[in-house]
């Protein structure tokens, strides 16, 4: 049987679209600053991606500036709320480590915003912790890459406008699987990545919120309108707009792959599973699981032997025996080291999602034999 791919949270599947869009791009490359034909198409295929990017959250295209990736870009928009007078600080307790890692890179006072059980920000905490002197930029990602648990940031981006403070928001999980709307959201800065929704890797943006400004971080000449130096990634914008334009199109697939998913989540839990985030909304795409006996590096070789590939929770650790940072903000400590994520997207079946159940079914029913057997011996 040809294996299982369940690891879009990390990266999605590149969709053939994009495939033979940046081939036709790779093709026909120009430096899209260079006033020739070629520059001209160049220049050309980067406004268009633009426009399809910024379509994909309801934003002026002028707002959009691409950058490395995901992590840049979050780099960008703190960087640029602190120079526009933002003098601290405030990151959900679940944030990705690189919005973590940047906050505390700023040298300026971090708070950090605690969730509850289910991985869902504390806005009464967000209220006191805005209370405080000095207006602050305040970090809450769309919905946390590990557990796909959706914050509510209406109501968080309400409180953080009654305080005269900057809302950044990380949208690279949530767009392409549910709605996205800069107006909606009400952020001051958003934050997306090409590879999360079918493009390649190393693309991402910065969307900049009505009357917001940014600040250069990559310096050098004055590519991106000055905001982001460096000869703008051609092929990749390319297939950046063209995985937008496909991500808005499938997105009515995608919340309806939400049922594939209930039902192998309730087929692991019967097994013995504790799903990370129930009760709370959630990506339709995304199961996050933990037991207390089997660590994530052991259950993912096991499930990969069999064929199906998914992950420990973010990607940036796979591989790595640290526990889980959602599973610890939701104060699950015995199940820290012990979570596997699945997510699927456009290229997943329900077939995929069964396949998925059955393998972690039979596989930790052998390794809780094992743990029986030794617990035996060891009597």
């Amino acid at each position: 049987m040809s294996p299982v791919y369940l690891d879009y949270n990390a990266s999605a599947l590149v969709r053939p679209e994009v495939q033979a869009a940046m081939t036709e791009a790779l093709a026909d490359n120009g430096n899209p600053s260079a006033v020739h034909a070629a520059g001209r198409r160049a220049r050309a295929r980067v406004e268009t991606a633009r426009a399809r990017v910024a379509d994909m959250v309801g934003a002026d295209a002028q707002s959009v500036i691409f950058s490395s990736g995901g992590t840049e870009s979050n780099a960008q928009a703190i960087a640029s709320a602190l120079a526009a007078g933002c003098e601290r600080l405030i990151v959900c307790a679940s944030e990705h480590p690189c919005v973590a890692e940047a906050a505390i890179a700023s040298g300026k006072p971090v708070k950090v915003l605690p969730v509850d059980g289910r991985g869902v920000i504390d806005l009464g905490k967000l209220s006191e912790l805005l209370r405080l002197p000095g207006k602050a930029v305040v970090a809450i990602h769309h919905a946390n890459n590990e557990s796909g648990v959706i914050q509510p940031i209406r109501e968080a981006a309400s409180l953080v406008r009654e305080y005269r403070g900057w809302l950044h928001v990380d949208a690279i999980q949530s767009a392409g699987k549910i709605p996205v709307s800069m107006a909606a959201l009400k952020a001051d800065t958003l934050t997306l990545s090409a590879h999360k929704l079918g493009g390649p890797q190393g693309v991402g943006a910065l969307v900049l919120g009505e009357g917001r400004s940014a600040v250069q971080i990559v310096r050098g000449a004055g590519q991106e309108r000055g905001l982001r130096a460096g000869t703008e990634n051609v092929p990749g914008i390319h297939g950046f707009g063209v995985a937008a334009d496909c991500a808005v199109r499938d997105l009515p697939t995608a919340q309806a792959h939400g049922v594939w998913r209930d039902e192998a989540e309730a087929a692991v839990e019967a097994a013995g599973a504790t799903i990370m985030g129930k009760g709370a909304p959630r990506l339709p795409n995304t199961l996050f699981l933990s037991v207390p006996d089997w660590e994530s590096p052991q259950a993912l070789i096991m499930l990969d032997l069999e064929g199906v590939m998914v992950s420990a929770g973010s990607a940036c650790s796979s591989g790595k025996t640290k526990p889980s940072r959602a599973i610890v903000a939701m104060g699950r400590l015995d199940l820290a080291t012990g979570g596997v994520r699945v997510s699927g997207g456009w290229g997943t079946t329900k077939d995929d999602w069964s396949r998925f159940a059955d393998a972690w079914t039979r596989a930790y029913a052998r390794q809780r034999a094992r743990n029986t057997e030794r617990a035996k011996e060891n009597a």
